[in-house]
């Protein structure tokens, strides 16, 4: 998955990301990887996710590529409308703006199912009033869900998380984590979530970094990891090298995505300029 040395150089960090993915050399990169038909919807797909993302567009042309070909070779979207992984932008002290793969919730359940070993999975927020108990020596949870008005859950306090899955072969596994609890594990692995500047997943969308985090505690310790599965959850908030390896960024370092916006047509390329220092921090570590 890695591109060779000779397509970083400075001159094609850059170049705009539409030029850069249709260089000859890079484009046999992706058609050796991917497929001649699939390449071409690849490197649509690509620009469209960098179009749409003013920081990703400032990140090494390499970084980009090297994180949605992991995607690729996973098999999913690279769009963050659906959320299977993103291509994070982040400081590097030494690279300057660089792009980091990280796996949605929602992409952990897309690789779990197609393992072809879950007969369900599921992970939610429980709201307040909902909750009646939860056994976690047995497992098992008693709830009354707002059910009859949807609009009003959703509007309501969130005071925990829920994740389970059960294996075609019949093994169960459940966990439920209270809203505190989760709370400390942001605040033990996210030191841009401790800052509080506005800069984190955690902080605009905490459910969802809660969903992925309890996904990944419970498949990563007691689910059957799939090749897909593992290839995840190990790349999960690093840069991918252009030699394949991963590197594991400072939390401090991590720049969170700003929302998306309706492509524009791509701007001219121009010269990278160091970025500021940010704080902060996305996701949390397992």
């Amino acid at each position: 998955m890695a591109v060779s040395n000779s397509l970083t150089t400075k001159a094609n960090q850059k170049m705009g990301m539409t030029a850069y993915l249709t260089q000859d050399a890079v484009k046999n990169q992706i058609n050796n990887v991917i497929g001649g038909k699939n390449g071409t919807r690849f490197i649509t797909s690509i620009v469209s996710a960098v179009n749409a993302n003013e920081q990703l567009q400032q990140c090494t042309n390499q970084s980009i590529l090297s994180a949605a070909l992991l995607g690729e070779s996973l098999n999913l979207s690279p769009s963050p409308m659906l959320g299977y992984y993103y291509m994070v932008p982040f400081n590097d002290r030494n690279k300057g703006k660089v792009a980091q793969f990280q796996i949605g919730y929602k992409g952990l359940i897309q690789l779990a199912i197609r393992s072809g070993q879950y007969k369900k999975i599921n992970v939610m927020s429980i709201k307040k009033g909902e909750l009646e108990y939860f056994d976690p020596l047995n497992e098992e949870i008693k709830v009354k869900l707002m059910v009859d008005n949807w609009d009003a859950r959703e509007k309501a306090e969130t005071i925990g998380y829920y994740a389970m899955f059960e294996l075609v072969n019949g093994f169960k596994k459940a966990i439920y984590w209270s809203k505190e609890q989760m709370e400390a594990h942001a605040l033990q692995y996210s030191q841009g979530y401790r800052a509080k500047k506005g800069y984190t997943f955690w902080e605009k969308d905490f459910d969802a970094m809660a969903h992925k985090t309890l996904l990944r505690q419970i498949l990563s310790k007691w689910g059957i990891m799939s090749t897909e599965l593992q290839a995840a959850v190990e790349a999960d908030e690093a840069v991918i090298e252009e030699d394949g390896s991963k590197t594991y960024v400072d939390n401090e370092e991590i720049i969170d995505v700003p929302e998306t916006k309706p492509a524009p047509a791509e701007a001219p390329a121009k010269e990278e300029t160091p970025a500021e220092d940010p704080a902060a921090a996305l996701f949390g570590g397992n």
